[in-house]
């Protein structure tokens, strides 16, 4: 397992995603529980990726989301509903994994969900380079519907209760109220962390993945790539 700076976790990574050849555009998952630094994750990787001239595409599972009623239908808080019902995975296949993958056109689309209006989105489709990478950041990605679909499959790890303190430390600075914590604390404790613990059952994600990034400590993260993956050791 490797430890270091943050800045030394991004150059590794991007080492790492540097040095995997395919004939397709590179599909890198980025996978982990709400609030464990996805995101940002994704957000610095591609950043050191486009300052090497390389072309990033940057998604998200939050842009392939069902409508709300779908996605609540089996109740605002329901874990399965969380796990089962929220992400449209065959339209991520059919219009942004599958053309960026071997023998596809490289014509995709990174979004199918308009958030605002809650309704499904159909924006025009752009032509990928063939040395283009996505990085797709998103919960559940590692799931045995979209598993073989990624070239390099990234998990970040942080323990569920501090997953809790992250969210309601954000809420709290963005909405600053007691009512949005409470709200952020059911939805942690009653849908989001028991979903990922079906997930972990089901599906095992971190067996899966190629990079375990531990993420607890943002600014000293370890990681370690696994012993089942193909990839050199950073």
């Amino acid at each position: 397992m490797d430890q270091g700076t943050r800045g030394e976790l991004i150059r590794g990574l991007t080492e790492v995603i540097t040095s995997v050849t395919t004939t397709h555009p590179l599909r890198v998952a980025i996978d982990g529980p709400p609030a464990s630094g996805k995101t940002t994750l994704a957000d610095e990787l591609a950043v050191v990726l486009r300052e090497q001239d390389r072309n990033v595409i940057r998604a998200t599972i939050d842009d392939f989301l069902f409508p709300r009623a779908q996605r609540y239908r089996r109740g605002r808080y329901s874990a399965e509903g969380c796990y089962f019902d929220a992400h449209d995975r065959a339209a991520l296949c059919r219009v942004l994994l599958d053309p960026l993958g071997p023998g596809g056109d490289r014509g995709f689309q990174h979004t199918v969900y308009d958030a605002d209006a809650d309704t499904p989105s159909f924006p025009p489709a752009t032509t990928a380079p063939e040395n283009a990478v996505l990085l797709f950041d998103g919960v559940f990605l590692l799931r045995p519907e979209l598993i073989d679909r990624w070239d390099l499959r990234i998990f970040v790890s942080v323990p569920f209760e501090q997953t809790v303190d992250r969210a309601r430390d954000r809420g709290t600075a963005q909405a600053g109220s007691t009512a949005h914590t409470a709200e952020i604390e059911r939805s942690w404790r009653n849908r989001y962390i028991p979903a990922q613990q079906l997930y972990f059952a089901t599906a095992r994600p971190t067996d899966h993945a190629d990079i375990i990034v531990h993420n607890d400590r943002l600014q000293r993260p370890t990681w370690e790539i696994r012993p089942n993956s193909s990839i050199h050791k950073i």
